[in-house]
């Protein structure tokens, strides 16, 4: 097997993806969807002169001085008529200027008596929010590929949209391999281990965008495993195990009984070496994961975690940050390692710890983990200090 650099496997893998057709939703079930075109504002934000305080709407240059109170301003109800000079009107907070107005005294600074008002001296413009200060008509305000948080749907909101074009959630399809996996709450035999794996696979994908379906973990038998893959319904069908090239490994086997057109056949990577990639003949993508829990996991963030994002017409590519390394390194070996770690900032620098033990069975280690640090391959020794790459994982 060839195998491949992990930015070359990644890059392969993606060339095979496009994004789904888009679906107009209504903008209270966007948020957490991808954009599939740009919002651009249709009229001035705020569309007039308002006010940002309660006080008094003025002429600047009546200030200081005793005026006339003709009338009213509040939010959704402007006052009607013009303030001539020596007159001003009671406003209140996020309500329009009054034409003839262009300043507002807070009501702190100023004194009541019966119809009449007595404000200091005010420049012009105190206290007033122009017309357009937050975006104006025509402004480009969200583009597509961006993915929708609370404040980008206020934003989209803000602009008056009801509905947005966003990429269509792919359908992942998962399932675990092997006669040791089974799940809770049955009782395991003496050489069976419960399923992990495609436990966090699931939740992982789910909270990338896409809609995800587990199916039961399938026995080490040919006509299984190629049951299981046809009966896979998604866009992309993600195997936990039976990955490599050993006497009980079936996926690759059942792929190819199924039409398989290998992409990535194995990638240069540690943990995940036999992380492969392909298309089955119905035109279904196959990402085959490891079944060691790390090397899947670690894998689903490189590999799986863009090909998510790339049907939904995302931006597909990792978020490598730099940070100084906490603790000495020995050279790397020939295959590209991703570590786990922990993150913390000090003086103002992001530290990044690596475990000690990168043992892909561990489940407990990645549980603690915030981060994976990149070793090339082949890479000298590193002493604490030194700037290494590293790919933040979300946590809650």
């Amino acid at each position: 097997m060839k195998l491949l650099p992990v930015d070359d496997a990644r890059a392969a893998m993606l060339a095979r993806v496009a994004p789904l057709a888009p679906e107009s939703v209504v903008i209270a079930w966007a948020n957490g969807r991808v954009l599939a075109e740009d919002i651009s504002a249709v009229r001035d934000q705020p569309p007039f002169a308002a006010s940002a305080m309660d006080g008094w709407a003025v002429r600047s240059g009546d200030a200081p001085g005793s005026l006339l109170i003709v009338g009213e301003s509040a939010a959704g109800h402007g006052f009607g008529g013009d303030a001539a000079p020596g007159q001003a009107v009671r406003i209140f907070t996020g309500a329009a200027l009054p034409a003839g107005c262009d300043a507002v005294v807070i009501q702190e600074d100023a004194t009541r008596e019966g119809d009449r008002v007595t404000v200091p001296a005010v420049a012009k413009g105190n206290h007033v929010r122009p017309a357009g200060s937050d975006f104006q008509a025509g402004a480009a305000l969200l583009a597509k590929g961006m993915r929708i948080d609370p404040w980008r749907l206020s934003l989209a909101a803000a602009a008056g949209r009801a509905e947005v074009l966003v990429g269509r959630r792919p359908r992942v399809a998962l399932f675990s391999t092997g006669e040791e996996i089974i799940e809770a709450p049955a009782v395991p035999g003496p050489f069976q281990i419960y399923d992990s794996g495609s436990r966090a696979l699931e939740a992982l994908v789910a909270g990338w965008g896409a809609e995800v379906h587990r199916a039961k973990p399938v026995r080490d038998d040919m006509d299984a495993t190629i049951q299981a893959l046809r009966d896979a319904d998604g866009d992309l069908v993600v195997t936990v195990g039976g990955a490599s090239v050993g006497d009980h490994d079936l996926v690759r086997g059942a792929a190819e009984a199924l039409g398989l057109e290998l992409v990535v056949a194995s990638v240069n990577i540690r943990p995940g070496k036999p992380t492969f990639f392909g298309t089955l003949g119905d035109g279904r993508r196959l990402l085959g994961l490891p079944g060691n829990p790390a090397s899947a996991l670690v894998c689903a963030e490189l590999f799986l975690r863009p090909l998510v994002l790339a049907f939904q017409g995302a931006d597909p590519r990792p978020m490598i940050i730099r940070a100084r390394l906490a603790t000495s390194l020995p050279g790397n070996g020939p295959r590209e390692h991703w570590m786990r770690a922990t993150l913390r900032y000090e003086d103002g620098a992001v530290v990044a710890q690596p475990y000690r033990d990168q043992d892909s069975s561990l489940v407990s280690v990645f549980a603690v983990s915030d981060a994976l640090l990149r070793r090339p391959a082949g890479a000298s020794p590193a002493s604490a200090g030194d700037v290494v790459e590293v790919l933040p994982l979300t946590r809650a």
